[in-house]
Formats: C-alpha cells, structure tokens, sequence
C-alpha cells in the first residue's frame, strides 16, 4: 500500500474518531453520503433499525410528486384529515392540490398532507403504505417498513440512516421535490375557496449551513430528533442523516464543515485517452471519439487510484454524426462504481452515396494500410 493510501487512510479514521467522540454520544445512527455516487464517506450503525418519525414524509412527497394532474384542484377527505401531530391548517371542505400538500408535508411536516395525499392516490392509507413500500424496494431500502404516511409512531414502521440515505438520493432526483424541500418558506394556496397563504420550512439547517438545499426534519418521543439534510458546495452534493439525535443541526454542520472541507470535485475525463474507432461506409476511415465531462467527489490523492473500464463499438457504420453516443467509460474507486460518462464522436463520418458491403469496406481498409506503409 502506498504512502498516500496510509495517510489518506489515517486522515479518514481521525475525522470518523472526532466524529464519534464530540459532543454527539447519543446519537443513534448517522451516514454522509455522495448524494451523485453514493458513496459512504462516514457512518455510524448506519444499518440500526430505527423509527424515522416525520422523514417519513420524503417518500410520502415523493409519490405524491410522481403523480399527474399535481396542480388540478380537488376537495380532501375529510376523515384522512383528522389526524393527530403536526399541521398545515387543512379544514373540511378545503380545496388543495397535490404539489400544494407535498410543500405542506415537507415544508409544515403536515400529517394532514400526508394522508390527505395519501387517500387521493390510492384510496386509503393502508393502499398507500403498500405503494411506499413497493417503491422503497425499488430504491434498495431493505431494512425499511412503512405503515404510515406521516410517520407515526408504529411497531412496524422503521427503517436505518442509511436507507434514509437512499432515499433522499431518489427523490431530489425529481425536480419538483428537490424545488420544494429547498425552500425556507414557500407560498401556496389552498382553502374553502382557495386563498393564498405562506408555509415555513421546519428545517434550520437551510439557514446555517452554506449550499444546504433540504431535506426533512422528524420527531416523535419514540424515535427523538431525526434528520435527512443535502447541501452542495463547489459542486460536492452531500447528503447527511442521523436518527434519534439530540444535537442535530449542530451534528449535520459540523459534519458539512469537515467533510466540504475534505472533498473535491475533480474532473474524470481526462483520465481516458481518445480514442478512433474505424468507420463502415463512409470516406473517413475512422473516427476520434471522447468521454464526456464527469465530476466525482474525492478526498486528497484518490484522483490518482481511479480505475476505469472503457466500453465502445469496435466499428461504426456512416453516418457517424458529432455528438453520437458510440461507447460508455465507468470510473471505479476501490472497486467501486464512482461515475460513468458517455464515450461520444468528436468528427462527422458522412456516408457514401452508394454503400459498400461489409466485405468491401475491409478491403479497402486493408488496401489502403498497404498503400500507406508503402508511402512511408
């Protein structure tokens, strides 16, 4: 092992020490993640089954994100909306949307948002909870159970920080929930009839951490304080959660401080050489080919332990246009999967007007070697 490897290593096993034995004993379960890769850069007992209390609300969000219609306006049910524990202010009869009562749950942790949504899409809570738990298989959450779409309180409702992790790293994958959870107040307009009101976000840490851009707060007696957050500095995108954690916002900052302090995005392109790929049916033999621009997040020396493994067409057919997608470049660390760009064509490759065969093409490719090493 390298000098760099020990050092980098050494350097990574202090943060994860000081980490572990600040002022933060009590907290249950915590990850950081690379909201791009996934990478894991610090855990501790990411995989405890834990209740989530209200981040529940992130997958409840984003179903209610997948849906169509998100503006069209409808009256919510009255019995989903009796429900204990936090509010966005619902009242029988109002007349709301879906985008309105995702910002109601992820901005106010309305547990009325959440199950108004949840009996609109699927008919009844417990129809809705079979469709969170489909999804968060989908995701990989498989230490994860849900029951309720606001998460309340129940024996069968839990899950770990790290497939909190994984599933904040889905859903600001959707445009309109990484616009909502990033905002510190947001108007909306629902009511009988609809009039326009503001919500505040119950998230502190969009106001105390440089970049942070979500995600959800939670709390229950049971489960204590959680916290599912993102924040993006210099083109690193992190994202941090801790279960039952008393310190929570000072946690997650200082986390952020260290880690964005820690971390680059370094540019991997360069890493793959160009490449020319020879070209059927055209008077150009071949074309120069490129990775495109990919960033990935690392710590001091990691650029140069980068592994790549280089997928293309051993020949193209014409046309060949600039820009065309002809092969993919995956980038590993530690044999991991870290980033992957397209391999695309850099030179137009027109085509002939009258298409040679296959074999053809190959004899003229051989002919014009032997006419080119007879030139030299």
């Amino acid at each position: 092992m390298s000098l760099k490897k020990l050092a980098a290593g050494f350097l990574f096993f202090l943060i994860v020490l000081n980490l572990r034995t600040a002022s933060f004993a009590d907290c249950r379960a915590a990850v950081l993640i690379d909201e791009a890769s996934g990478r894991v850069f610090f855990e501790q007992d990411k995989d405890e089954i834990l209740p989530m209390a209200s981040t529940t609300k992130i997958m409840t969000a984003l179903l209610t994100l997948e849906e169509e219609n998100l503006d069209r306006y409808f009256v919510v049910n009255s019995r989903a909306i009796q429900v204990e524990g936090s509010s966005m202010g619902l009242q029988a009869g109002d007349r709301v949307t879906l985008r309105v009562l995702a910002a109601g749950m992820l901005l106010a942790s309305g547990n009325d948002a959440a199950n108004a949504a949840a009996v609109r899409i699927a008919g009844s809570v417990e129809a809705f909870a079979a469709r969170m738990n489909l999804r968060a298989a989908e995701i990989g959450m498989t230490n994860t159970h849900f029951v309720t779409p606001s998460g309340l309180d129940d024996e069968e409702h839990y899950s770990t920080a790290y497939d909190m992790a994984l599933l904040a790293r889905e859903a600001l994958k959707n445009p309109d929930f990484a616009a909502i959870c990033s905002q510190t107040s947001m108007q909306v307009r629902y009511g009988n009839p609809p009039y326009d009101r503001w919500l505040s976000n119950h998230n502190r840490l969009l106001r105390l951490v440089e970049g942070a851009d979500g995600v959800k707060t939670g709390f229950t007696k049971k489960s204590g304080r959680c916290l599912v957050s993102s924040a993006e500095q210099n083109g690193v995108s992190l994202i941090c959660v801790t279960l039952h954690c008393s310190d929570d916002w000072n946690y997650h900052k200082t986390v952020y401080e260290k880690y964005f302090g820690l971390l680059r995005a370094e540019e991997l392109s360069g890493l793959v050489d160009d490449i020319r790929i020879p070209v059927a049916g055209s008077g150009v033999f071949s074309v120069r080919c490129s990775a495109g621009p990919v960033t990935a997040a690392l710590m001091e020396g990691e650029l140069q332990n980068i592994e790549t493994a280089v997928d293309y067409e051993p020949f193209l057919f014409a046309p060949v246009e600039a820009g065309e997608r002809v092969g993919e470049v995956v980038f590993f660390l530690d044999g991991r999967e870290l980033a992957r760009t397209e391999i695309t064509a850099v030179e137009n490759a027109p085509a002939l007007i009258e298409k040679p065969s296959f074999p053809e093409w190959i004899q003229k490719r051989i002919k014009s070697l032997f006419q080119t090493k007879n030139s030299i």
